[in-house]
């Protein structure tokens, strides 16, 4: 998926998680769907438990720590105007 506005335009981000798929989409548009549909249990599907929503901006990674931080890119923000949940 491409989605060359992310950084300018607000958007809707969702997952839709159900007992026998996960959707994840942009907008009102599914772009992934991860079906829960092979053998292994909880191996192949442990989502079925509650999670958190963790939301990060993420700096450094392998690049960070090898090559350092360009501390001219900062402040970076994210912009977060609501997260909603509800449940079926």
């Amino acid at each position: 998926m491409k989605l060359p506005t992310a950084c300018g335009q607000w958007h809707n981000y969702q997952l839709d998680w159900s007992p026998q798929a996960i959707t994840i989409g942009v907008d009102g548009r599914g772009y992934m769907r991860v079906a829960n549909d092979q053998p292994g249990g909880k191996a192949a599907w442990p989502f079925d438990r509650p999670f958190h929503l963790i939301l990060n901006v993420a700096v450094g990674g392998d690049w960070g720590g090898k090559r350092g931080i360009d501390d001219s890119k900062f402040p970076q923000a994210m912009q977060v105007d609501y997260v909603r949940y509800w449940q079926r």
